[in-house]
């Protein structure tokens, strides 16, 4: 019951990515600024999304002499972080836009966190591997 539920919920929520005129039956009209700032934050995160996939294609192109399994791996870590750093965003958007418009507090997350952690692993191995000339 509980799981239905939760999916119940995660797929009413996905819903209004594609359908974010939904939003407004909901609470108030915040002041635009907020909502404009909002929508900033959503294309940085589409931005640094973005970023890690010119990343992974980078690693792929520009790293041969690499290990090909390491080289996949830092390729498919920084890809899949691409894409769910562009997923995040839009959900964290509306997240965000539906506690603006209920006076709610605005919802915490743990993954620019978790991105920064991924982020600072990847690169000091990267930088390991260039110190011991492994990336050719």
């Amino acid at each position: 019951m509980i799981f239905t539920d939760g999916l119940r919920s995660a797929g009413a929520a996905v819903r209004l990515w594609f359908a974010p005129a939904r939003i407004r039956a909901e609470g108030t009209t915040p002041d635009y600024r907020f909502s404009l700032a909002n929508e900033r934050t959503f294309l940085a995160w589409l931005r640094t999304g973005l970023a890690l996939i010119g990343g992974g294609f980078a690693v792929d192109q520009f790293l041969p002499r690499l290990h090909p399994g390491m080289r996949v791996t830092f390729t498919v870590v920084l890809l899949a972080g691409g894409a769910l750093c562009a997923l995040r965003a839009v959900n964290h958007w509306v997240r965000c836009e539906r506690a603006m418009r209920r006076g709610e507090d605005l919802p915490v997350t743990r993954f620019p966190t978790a991105l920064a952690l991924a982020v600072g692993v990847l690169a000091v191995a990267v930088v390991v591997l260039v110190l011991l000339g492994r990336t050719g």
